[in-house]
């Protein structure tokens, strides 16, 4: 019999390293040089590079890295809300909490998705969090890099307290683009928005694609599967699938806010578009016991890409 090739190890292509506050971050590898961190900080992907070493999520240079609130930019966790809604802050508080590396996730993870390197991360709900959401919780969250690439990300919502909860859920994903004037969204033609500048107004698509020449901030209902943003300049196209998220954000603050926020360059609304999977419309209902699962899936391909819906 023949030596059977090496096999990559998806334990072994993890590497924890500390910020600059001595919080823990996961960084995840595959063979072709491509990598993911994540940080401990809430739950938050703040770089995904290409194999060619490219990042491909904004942040903010101005971004403040100091708990408690989460660094602009990257993909935070919005839970139990996305928005300004009073309580709990605004897109929620886990975002802002330290969470822990899941060591035995329950058999329903084993789902690989054909990851090159993955980590388990859990946040469970704390009496300080009762204070400000009286509903007791678990989420957890799956971030995985493929080998071609692509990245993963998978959540879970379990009631574990005694009365029913609702809740919004949003991957509040920042994408590194060259000019967001040459950028242009497909998937989202003919459907229904909530306008967030025009008082959660309901419009319905006019465009063939979303184009950008203003400030933008909208929530597209009942959402197809597959979204592509394409980036003509560097001919290139981000394409988001997602599971259990009906709902798409699409935002860019412009010129105006820009300057209005401490954490966000003047001129950075240029390069960067956020695009979320999301729960929005309806909020999820969980009875006690129950558990929500979402899903989000992020590749880059080059710009010949059409997609087919």
């Amino acid at each position: 019999m023949g030596h059977s090739a090496p096999v990559w190890d998806c334990r072994a292509a993890i590497e924890i390293t500390k910020d600059w506050n001595g919080i823990d971050q996961v960084v995840l590898r595959n063979p072709k040089g491509a990598s993911a961190r994540i940080s401990l900080h809430g739950g938050q992907v703040c770089s995904w590079r290409n194999d060619q070493g490219e990042e491909l999520l904004f942040t903010s240079s101005k971004a403040i890295f100091k708990p408690a609130k989460a660094m602009r930019g990257g993909i935070p966790i919005c839970f139990p809300q996305f928005g300004n809604c009073g309580t709990p802050e605004q897109h929620g508080f886990v975002k802002n909490k330290i969470w822990t590396i899941d060591e035995n996730p329950p058999l329903y993870m084993a789902d690989l998705d054909g990851a090159s390197s993955f980590v388990d991360l859990l946040y469970r709900s704390s009496e300080e969090d009762l204070k400000c959401w009286p509903y007791s919780f678990e989420l957890r969250l799956r971030v995985s890099l493929r080998y071609d690439g692509d990245l993963i990300l998978r959540s879970r919502v379990r009631n574990i307290n005694g009365k029913p909860f609702a809740f919004s859920f949003a991957y509040h994903t920042h994408l590194v683009v060259s000019d967001i004037s040459e950028v242009r969204i497909e998937g989202l033609e003919t459907l229904d928005f909530l306008d967030n500048l025009c008082h959660k107004e309901r419009f319905t698509e006019q465009g063939d694609a979303i184009t950008f020449e203003s400030e933008v901030d909208r929530v597209y209902l009942n959402t197809p599967n597959a979204i592509a943003i394409l980036d003509h300049e560097r001919k290139r196209t981000y394409v988001i699938r997602k599971e259990g998220l009906p709902d798409v954000v699409v935002w860019n603050p412009w010129e105006k806010k820009s300057k209005a926020m401490v954490d966000f360059g003047d001129e950075e609304y240029k390069q960067m578009v956020c695009v979320n999977g999301a729960a929005l419309e309806r909020p999820i209902m969980l009875k006690p016991g129950e558990e929500w699962r979402g899903k989000m899936k992020l590749t880059v391909v080059p710009s010949s890409f059409s997609l087919d819906l």
